[in-house]
């Protein structure tokens, strides 16, 4: 699956979407390499008892581990001593990628390494949740596998990414000791309870109204999203919680938590999405701007790179034309620093950010196919819910 993120509001991000978000755990190989010079700052315990309280196992429950050797490696011991301790079942810890660790060995990890493709499905589906760990990605076949799991209804993963800082200009920042610091404090001092309301009193709003996002660029844009699924990210990643599930980014918990997810009603999304700076088509644009009618592209222009834009669009068939995705963030603590250093944490999934996406949405509940993703993120703009303002120029305020 092709696709792409750009950070609006004077940055663009280049890579690839992380998830479901691709989902938000498809990463590109900058992601996937990305350096952690400071994991031995992490408290693997800390880190692994947050996860494990969010993911409230069951006694029987049988939990999957997916990591790459040389990633967070600290982490796989207390997780599978904290699996063990709430009595469900430890199936071990499978290498994805890179020569598999003796320790993370079990007869059921044995049996993922010797089956062929067409059998791991199958051999999943027994797995209750699964957590997908740093260097993961939806390329490695059991990270893909255990989708197609979720896909028809069964078992629920955590995607634990640990990356997805950038800088406010767009540059990918390697996660150092503070971001270490930050992102664990994030998981242990999240107000999950408070998110989620947050999260389920949007949802109540948009429900039967309109909603209208701007940008300080001149985007004007509005759709409905009638009955369609709201992920919301809210770190529950409880079996209770899965079985609510409608499309498969329900089954798949983002930690650290913050954004909201929904495919809009297709023939509602009308207006106009404008771009600062920015890279299609591998080739750098400015002013580009794309009209939608009833949810499909009818118009393409910027002052340069128009030809780059379009080349990108057209190359993604249908898909590439289509409006995908109204995603929000939540989370306080991740929000944009207003003082100090300004720096974009986790995927923007801070409070305020908003994402207006081009693409397949079939994941979210949507109709469109076809594979092609694009994520754009606007850090300045202003969403309204029937008339009401949810989001000031980037802000949360309600």
């Amino acid at each position: 699956m092709r696709s792409s993120v750009t950070l609006v509001a004077l940055c663009t991000l280049l890579v690839s979407a992380c998830g479901g978000e691709p989902q938000q755990a498809d990463l590109d190989d900058s992601a996937r390499t990305a350096t952690v010079a400071s994991e031995g700052t992490i408290d693997f315990q800390a880190v692994a008892d947050a996860l494990l309280r969010q993911l409230d196992l069951q006694p029987g429950e049988r939990v999957l581990l997916v990591g790459v050797p040389g990633r967070f490696d600290g982490l796989i011991g207390p997780l599978r001593d904290g699996i063990m301790r709430a009595g469900a079942e430890d199936l071990g810890a499978f290498a994805a990628d890179g020569a598999s660790q003796p320790s993370w060995e079990t007869d059921f990890v044995e049996e993922l390494h010797e089956a062929r493709e067409e059998q791991l499905e199958s051999i999943l589906q027994d797995v209750d949740a699964a957590l997908m760990l740093p260097g993961t990605n939806v390329g490695h076949r059991v990270y893909a596998a255990m989708q197609n799991v979720l896909k028809g209804g069964r078992g629920r993963t955590v995607h634990f990414h640990w990356l997805g800082a950038y800088d406010i200009n767009g540059a990918e920042r390697n996660v150092d000791a503070m971001i270490d610091g930050f992102y664990q404090r994030i998981l242990a001092t999240t107000d999950y309870t408070a998110l989620a309301a947050t999260q389920l009193a949007f949802e109540e709003a948009m429900r039967g109204s309109t909603v209208h996002v701007t940008t300080p660029a001149g985007s004007d844009i509005s759709f409905q999203i009638g009955d369609r699924p709201v992920t919301k990210q809210d770190g529950n990643a409880s079996a209770a919680r899965a079985a609510l599930g409608r499309n498969l980014i329900d089954r798949e918990v983002e930690l650290p938590a913050g954004a909201i997810r929904v495919a809009p009603i297709e023939g509602s999304v009308n207006g106009r999405v404008v771009f600062p700076p920015s890279v299609w088509g591998e080739e750098a644009t400015e002013g580009l701007t794309l009209e939608f009618v009833q949810g499909v592209m009818t118009s393409l222009s910027a002052t340069t790179g128009a030809d780059g834009a379009r080349a990108e669009i057209e190359e993604a068939g249908p898909a590439g034309r289509a409006f995908r995705e109204f995603a929000l963030g939540f989370n306080p603590l991740l929000a944009i620093p207003t003082e100090g250093e300004r720096w974009i944490p986790y995927y923007g999934y801070g409070a305020g950010v908003v994402r207006l996406s081009l693409g397949d949405n079939t994941e979210l509940g949507g109709n469109v196919g076809g594979g092609y993703v694009r994520w754009n993120f606007f850090v300045d703009a202003t969403v309204e819910v029937g008339g009401v303002v949810w989001v000031d120029g980037g802000r949360l305020i309600r």
